[in-house]
């Protein structure tokens, strides 16, 4: 009887240490003040196993990232071009709130918007509770920084490392050593393709000299001089490289706060440059174009097909047509291969960054966080760029692991950029209205967080719905907010895109049956109620 007595108390014993040891593993995830690593891309679309992308993509440490948390499949940019979709992630404002929807972006810096200047950016509100605040690369877009909310309670900076879209190809002529004309095509493109424009070119890092009877060279931006590379395995660092080894400097170092890292990758953002090795990952033999539907634009919304309605001045960058005009498939098929390479080189940049995490004390107490500012369109619709309101531009990649995340997890309930802020604040036990004493706006996201716990059935207060908005052409004046009703704007359901244009026209797509959006169903009466709920979530979205 005292055997079997001794043996019910260790086995109590045992399962006593053990319940224990689960209460103190689940505390261990319940960190006060965590840590965050925020990882964004820029032109990241969904070209990444699990979430539809491109057959062929190599991303495998997107992919190891993404079986240690949650992958959102149905994630949103707010406004799918680089300012304002930037605007809103670090403000945690719609533009709907503030008016900033990317009209003419390059001459409307999102700190003289009338309420964004007054906006109490993620940065700011972390370092007035406690944290440090450290960044690199593009957080962003170009020509739009605000260094002062990097700044720190002890009056450092923590941010090191200018963002750059090089190395450039350089024909070595002085004048022409500018952003936009840098004088000299790659030799994998076509001349008339190229146009004498940067952004239009693509290819593999390598020596100019053959082509440039020794003048060819390579640069970082303009103001950075001379990119040097001797070969494949003397070079110097490509841009994101550089964000990698100040990432790794602070992952390395004692820190007595918390902190918040912001890593901004350029890649795969235009002109796609990058080495050798990552082109010879995607033979042009056995490449595959994207899927796409030969006249596809023609159930479309006419104000939008020619794309001249956008608050741009027009798509940026060459369309799929124009491809096909100066070499058809095989320009397609180099010009996929130069994408997939760039997203190849910065999966590989992000498995450096994920590497040193796990290396680092900061391992057990961090959340890591990646996304890209928008998505990107690879010829579907006759398009290539971003700044449409279709899945491929507005849908973006975004995964969330570390601390309480479900492993290895979907969740499909629609979110966007600016559902970042307060999941961040709420993550990190800081107050959830940082314009209190300010502007007085309150976040238009929610926190993510009951859905990074439990992605199927998780409660949280956001809407059944994620809102994209683009500009259209309607004349502004500099910096003056854009009205709500001169604008383009989708509505991403679970299961449906709804787009109205601002003319009243109407797209309606079922993703259960319409995974690439082919076939517009507006005007099928059997979605008549569908669509009549989806313009309801609109005009609710309008006036919030």
């Amino acid at each position: 009887m005292l055997i079997i007595k001794t043996k019910i108390v260790y086995a109590f014993l045992v399962c006593l240490l053990a319940c224990t040891n689960f209460l103190t593993a689940q505390e261990n995830k319940k960190v006060k003040h965590p840590n965050v690593v925020f990882i964004i891309c820029d032109d990241l679309n969904d070209a990444i196993e699990g979430l539809g992308g491109h057959p062929q993509a190599i991303t495998p440490n997107i992919d190891k990232l993404m079986n240690r948390g949650v992958r959102f499949a149905n994630a949103q940019a707010n406004v799918p071009i680089c300012g304002p979709s930037r605007a809103a992630l670090w403000s945690g404002l719609a533009p709907t709130t503030t008016g900033y929807y990317g009209y003419k972006q390059q001459q409307n810096h999102w700190r003289k918007n009338t309420v964004l200047k007054n906006t109490v950016t993620l940065f700011e509100q972390l370092t007035r509770n406690g944290y440090n605040v450290y960044a690199t690369g593009k957080i962003h877009h170009n020509g739009h920084e605000d260094r002062s909310i990097f700044e720190n309670e002890d009056g450092t900076s923590g941010f090191k490392v200018e963002p750059s879209f090089g190395p450039y190809p350089w024909d070595g002529n002085p004048a022409t050593n500018n952003v936009n004309d840098r004088g000299v095509t790659h030799p994998n493109m076509p001349e008339a393709m190229w146009g004498g424009n940067v952004w239009k070119s693509f290819g593999p890092i390598k020596d100019l000299s053959n082509t440039m009877k020794g003048k060819g060279s390579w640069l970082y931006n303009h103001d950075e001089g001379v990119f040097r590379v001797k070969n494949e395995t003397d070079m110097d660092l490509m841009p994101d490289e550089r964000c990698v080894v100040y990432t790794k400097e602070i992952l390395e170092k004692e820190h007595e706060k918390p902190f918040f890292m912001a890593v901004g990758f350029n890649r795969p953002h235009a002109p796609m440059y990058a080495p050798q090795k990552y082109f010879d990952m995607f033979p042009l033999e056995t490449l595959k174009l994207p899927k796409y539907l030969k006249n596809d634009l023609d159930d479309c919304a006419s104000i939008y097909k020619g794309r001249k309605d956008l608050g741009d001045g027009g798509i940026g960058f060459s369309s799929y047509k124009g491809y096909y005009k100066h070499g058809g498939e095989e320009t397609l098929l180099k010009w996929t291969q130069a994408y997939l390479a760039c997203v190849a080189f910065v999966d590989e940049q992000i498995g450096e960054v994920l590497d040193a995490i796990e290396k680092s004390p900061y391992a057990d107490n961090t959340l890591i966080v990646l996304t890209s500012d928008h998505g990107y369109q690879m010829g579907e619709k006759e398009y290539m760029f971003k700044n449409s309101l279709w899945e491929e531009s507005a849908r973006i990649p975004f995964v969330v692991a570390g601390l309480n995340a479900a492993e290895g997890k979907e969740c499909t309930s629609p979110i966007s950029l600016i559902d970042v802020y307060p999941t961040i604040l709420d993550y990190c036990n800081v107050d959830t209205n940082p314009n209190a004493n300010g502007n007085k706006k309150v976040l238009d996201g929610h926190s993510l967080q009951p859905l990074i716990t439990n992605p199927k059935a998780g409660k949280w207060a956001g809407k059944p719905y994620a809102v994209t908005a683009i500009a259209s052409s309607e004349v502004l004046q500099k910096n003056e907010p854009g009205k709500i009703k001169d604008q383009h704007f989708s509505i991403r359901s679970e299961q449906y895109r709804y787009i109205l244009y601002r003319n009243g026209e109407e797209e309606l797509y079922d993703h259960t049956n319409d995974p690439y959006e082919w076939k517009n169903i507006a005007s099928d009466a059997s979605y008549a109620k569908v669509k009549i709920q989806m313009k309801k979530y609109a005009k609710e979205a309008k006036e919030e």
